[in-house]
């Protein structure tokens, strides 16, 4: 009995899967966090946005804005988008707290009518200055937000991807039933989400590319695309002059100065 016992512990030391098999549910969520665990550490960052509205007819409007990211230490990012142009959404900004579990904060400047408008969780399905991306669309992705489950491994626009499905914790203001996400294996970027209403029909379908990498560690996109299946409608979020680590603070992110914000 002895040596059977010191056998079989001699087996496990080797195989340590073989004796608690990872679900599919496990895997997911394992997947999940190592790709929030590469993304880290960057502290902030500042960079320019296109975002290039097209209709069903093919006709297109541009916006130009700015973006400003902190990490919060313990808690999602802050972020801040500053729209530019064209002059009738130039002085609008929009700021978000994220946070790593319950409702994010949110709130946008509209200064045709000068007063900040707080953004209720309640709308978080509804779109961004009348883009195809959602508000909870355009907040950081953290992991606590969904609960996760791999389907299957796959090829994806050359890269050897893992298969994801998540699916939002609040389900009650989520615009989604599920999401369905392809990350590459090497790296853990994201390259595809499909996005599911609450019919469970395919909603829309988000496409990335052009990676770089940043601080020889963070890898950033220099173009998404999101189409919406069932209007026609796309936009294309083109992104540029990304500068990392520039000194962003707290106070950089205060939403009673959203009226005075350059």
């Amino acid at each position: 009995m002895k040596r059977l016992m010191l056998g079989m512990t001699l087996f496990l030391s080797l195989f340590p899967l073989a004796s608690a098999a990872e679900t599919p549910e496990e895997k997911g969520l394992a997947i999940a966090q190592e790709t929030d665990r590469r993304d880290t550490g960057f502290g902030d960052f500042t960079a320019e946005l296109l975002m290039v509205l097209r209709n069903k007819h093919g006709q297109e409007s541009v916006r130009k804005i700015r973006i400003r990211t902190l990490e919060v230490k313990g808690d999602g990012d802050k972020s801040l988008s500053i729209f530019d142009n064209p002059r009738d959404v130039k002085g609008t900004a929009f700021l978000t707290f994220t946070h790593k579990v319950g409702d994010d904060d949110q709130w946008l400047y509209l200064p045709a009518l000068k007063r900040v408008k707080r953004i209720s969780s309640r709308n978080k399905s509804g779109s961004f200055m009348g883009s195809e991306f959602a508000y909870e669309d355009i907040a950081s992705q953290e992991v606590a937000k969904y609960t996760y489950k791999w389907i299957r491994d796959e090829v994806y626009d050359g890269q050897e991807c893992f298969v994801i499905e998540r699916y939002p914790v609040d389900k009650k203001n989520s615009g989604y039933t599920r999401q369905v996400t392809w990350i590459d294996k090497s790296e853990y970027r994201e390259w595809k989400v499909e996005y599911y209403d609450r019919k469970k029909s395919l909603l829309k379908t988000l496409t990335i590319k052009g990676y770089k990498k940043y601080l020889d560690k963070y890898w950033r996109a220099d173009e998404m695309n999101m189409v919406n299946h069932q209007n026609g409608k796309s936009t294309r979020l083109v992104w540029s002059s990304y500068k990392f680590r520039v000194g962003l603070k707290d106070r950089d992110f205060n939403k009673n100065s959203l009226k005075r914000v350059r």
